[in-house]
């Protein structure tokens, strides 16, 4: 496993093109593109104001820059650096924009969701899709790149319109049974939309592309519902996360619940394995503290070191007790995550935030626990492998995988903190972003196996 030097970035706007060929990271209001194998600078663009947003296009030829505050849009092109496009929204003003799947428009939702802009790179074009609805997923665009998702809000209900990303026009429109939408999903192959409703109302609905009802879901009445929802790559489960701490599976062909996964305090499932992570700080004799003091401080040959133990059953899970009193309670299933071969699913309990959970989607089962000793910021897997990243904001990256886990200490000058963590969709590196830093690992195929065993 080996790192590359440190390299500057704002806001966590660090990109690897889809194609895999470049890496694009902000610093302030400069873009800088470099190579991803030589991490060579290739294009340096200066934008007008600090980027808040960057987006590749989907044939890594162009860049998308985004300054909300100011209302404006930049495109950057890498084959012709000397061109460049600027959307100005004005005074009705800016809070998101993204790349269309053709990566030749861009769609602007402007303030209070009044509307969303569709700009054409190719004709500069312009149309407007009326009434958004301003909710946690209000846009989503099939795996294919035919048709847009688009949650709406008029007379007081909720609607979905689906467009055709050709021409922009209206496939189908239809009313939802929501109280309140929160977000659309399409499956991966593109045959059903999930649509579910706010955290005050346990519902998902599963729609198809014509618009028509196929199933309706509810687990409970009368109490705080879904917080996350996520399909396997293969579509043949839809896991809903929910904010009594459990995750439940339904199956594509009948829309039923087949399982659902319980977060215990106390785990005793003699089919899992529990790895605790337990820190370790290096003895340093008083022959070297005159040497330390030469030594900065971001140097990690003093860092504490940590390794991972099996703990034997039954285990106690570090707990916290979230305040019901408050708005959006640390409690409930936030994350999940399914590995690429659908074989595994990586879950995270708001209340039991130190820990990973790893399940088996064969025999339908825990499989592994992983307790840190920090908070869990993000878990990532391998876009190739069977292989899970996490890290917990210290200056160490985690993997796990079938084979077992593995601490390792980032030697990074200047001690960054991961903060984040993106693969390469080679699955042979991974981008580790700081609060202003970031680093690459190089990982070797069967490594990590290795160190464990």
């Amino acid at each position: 496993m080996n790192f590359s030097e440190v390299f500057k970035q704002s806001n966590q706007l660090c990109r690897v093109s889809p194609d895999g060929k470049y890496l694009a990271t902000c610093v302030q209001y400069r873009l800088v593109v470099r190579d991803v194998n030589t991490l060579q600078i290739l294009h340096l663009y200066t934008c007008l104001d600090q980027i808040v947003h960057m987006e590749w296009s989907s044939d890594s030829l162009f860049i998308l820059c985004a300054m909300y505050k100011r209302g404006l849009v930049q495109v950057w092109s890498l084959e012709q650096p000397d061109w460049y496009c600027k959307i100005d929204e004005g005074s009705i003003g800016l809070v998101s924009s993204r790349w269309s799947p053709d990566g030749r428009h861009i769609l602007n939702t402007t303030e209070f969701h009044l509307r969303v802009t569709v700009w054409s790179l190719c004709t500069k074009a312009v149309s407007y899709i009326k009434y958004p609805k301003a909710c946690q997923k209000g846009i989503d665009f099939s795996r294919d790149g035919c048709y847009m998702a688009l949650a709406e809000r008029r007379d007081c209900r909720d609607y979905v319109s689906v467009f055709v990303c050709d021409d922009w026009h209206l496939l189908r429109h239809f009313e939802t049974e929501t109280q309140d939408l929160a977000g659309v999903e399409w499956s991966p192959n593109g045959c059903v939309l999930a649509v579910w409703d706010s955290c005050l109302e346990y519902k998902v609905l599963l729609y198809s592309l014509d618009g028509r009802l196929l199933s309706t879901f509810s687990a409970y009445e009368w109490s705080l519902g879904i917080k996350s929802l996520a399909w396997s790559p293969s579509s043949q489960f839809l896991a809903i996360g929910s904010y009594d701490e459990k995750v439940r599976i339904l199956n594509h062909i009948t829309w039923k619940k087949v399982t659902e996964f319980d977060h215990p305090a106390t785990i005793n499932n003699t089919k899992a394995v529990v790895y605790k992570e337990v820190e370790r700080k290096p003895v340093v004799g008083s022959a070297d503290l005159s040497i330390q003091q030469h030594i900065t401080m971001g140097s990690t040959l003093f860092n504490t070191q940590s390794k991972y133990e099996i703990c034997p059953l039954p285990v106690q899970v570090p707990v916290v007790k979230p305040d019901l009193d408050r708005a959006n309670p640390k409690v409930g299933v936030s994350s999940m995550a399914f590995s690429s071969d659908n074989r595994y699913l990586a879950t995270k309990n708001d209340s039991m935030a130190c820990v990973v959970w790893v399940w088996d989607m064969q025999r339908l089962g825990l499989l592994a626990v992983l307790e840190q000793t920090s908070a869990v910021r993000c878990f990532q897997w391998d876009p190739r492998r069977p292989r899970l990243a996490l890290c917990t904001g210290n200056a160490k990256l985690y993997l796990w995988s079938p084979a077992g886990c593995v601490s390792v200490q980032v030697p990074a000058e200047g001690g960054i903190q991961v903060q984040s963590l993106n693969w390469h969709c080679s699955g042979d590196s991974l981008i580790l972003l700081g609060k202003e830093q970031l680093c690459l690992c190089y990982l070797e195929i069967g490594e990590e196996e290795d160190e464990v065993k």
